[in-house]
């Protein structure tokens, strides 16, 4: 069946407009929802299609936007919370981490906020140290809470459906880097997002790279860039990171014997270790041909300077000169 072609963004948006037209529980709550400057092109008049009382632009406050969902969402509606940069996010922590993650489990599962919360990674363009952060590890620690993060234009709409129709609160996050992707889609088809976890996007035999979101792209490019090296290199999509299934990435280092996790994080504490050690307390040891390894962001806050970004964000290269390691 031929697809309609979509990006990201646009992707996104028919994930919107799907969740609008089919589910009359589901609204959008948010700072800038009518404006593309927030949003880019996800939201393009939604609200004058389905009217400012389900796409709700809000004042500046991301805790009382959040808190209002939660309680929305005990109340039996489906709320998805717009958060345009993840930093100021953090506003908001109260009713992510003490409020929706842990309703259900201290009432005996007898109420759950089956809330979305959507935040959205910001890069690059001398932002600096504030506007810059992706603390998706930061979410996956916490007990209650999905955390979704796509990486291909599929998955922009299809785990975005996915998170809204699930019953438990779901904090969905993309990047504004993967926007400019492009791909034909075939029509919606609900899939619970239990079911959903990591997958090989690329098969390989000699290396297996681990990534999610933007860095899944650039993991994709680097193993176009290593076959021409000789090096055969599997990619692993993490698309879910809590709760997170290792059995991809484990069935993936069986076969090849080598695993570079790769992170748009920071390394103390991030994915790329939570990969790793997952891998290692599943595994032999001699089931693995070199020690894995994990290339994530500089510890440090994002620079301003244009020239330290070229220098402080992860790249292709970068992505390969690790992989060339494991291959020594």
């Amino acid at each position: 069946m031929t697809g309609v072609r979509y990006n990201y963004g646009t992707a996104m948006l028919a994930a919107f407009e799907y969740l609008l037209e089919k589910y009359p529980e589901v609204f959008i709550i948010g700072q800038g929802l009518w404006s593309p400057w927030y949003v880019g092109n996800s939201m393009t008049d939604l609200d004058k299609k389905f009217g400012a009382h389900r796409v709700i632009d809000t004042p500046v406050s991301e805790s009382a936007c959040t808190g209002a969902a939660v309680g929305a969402a005990l109340a039996g509606m489906k709320p998805i919370v717009v958060h345009p940069r993840m930093d100021f996010m953090l506003y908001a922590m109260d009713a992510v981490v003490n409020q929706a993650a842990k309703w259900s489990h201290m009432v005996g599962g007898q109420a759950a906020p089956g809330l979305t919360i959507r935040s959205i990674i910001n890069r690059g363009g001398e932002q600096g140290a504030q506007h810059s952060q992706a603390l998706h590890a930061w979410f996956a620690h916490v007990p209650g809470l999905r955390v979704v993060m796509p990486a291909s234009v599929a998955d922009a709409r299809d785990l975005l459906i996915a998170s809204v129709l699930c019953p438990d609160p779901v904090i969905f996050i993309d990047d504004r880097w993967l926007y400019d992707l492009e791909d034909d889609l075939p029509p919606v088809v609900e899939r619970p997002l239990h079911v959903e976890g990591p997958r090989c996007v690329r098969v390989g035999s000699d290396v297996t790279l681990v990534a999610s979101s933007y860095s899944t792209r650039l993991a994709l490019q680097a193993a176009d860039s290593l076959s021409q090296l000789g090096v055969s290199a599997e990619v692993i999509d993490l698309r879910v990171l809590n709760p997170f299934d290792v059995s991809a990435i484990v069935e993936s280092v069986r076969k090849t014997g080598r695993l570079l996790a790769v992170d748009g994080g920071w390394g103390p504490c991030g994915m790329a270790g939570e990969v790793i050690a997952r891998v290692a307390e599943t595994m032999n040891p001699g089931d693995l041909k070199k020690s894995p390894a994990r290339m994530t962001l500089p510890f440090a806050p994002a620079p301003t300077s244009r020239v330290l970004e070229q220098a402080y964000y992860p790249s292709a290269e970068m992505v390969v000169a690790h992989a060339e390691k494991l291959m020594d």
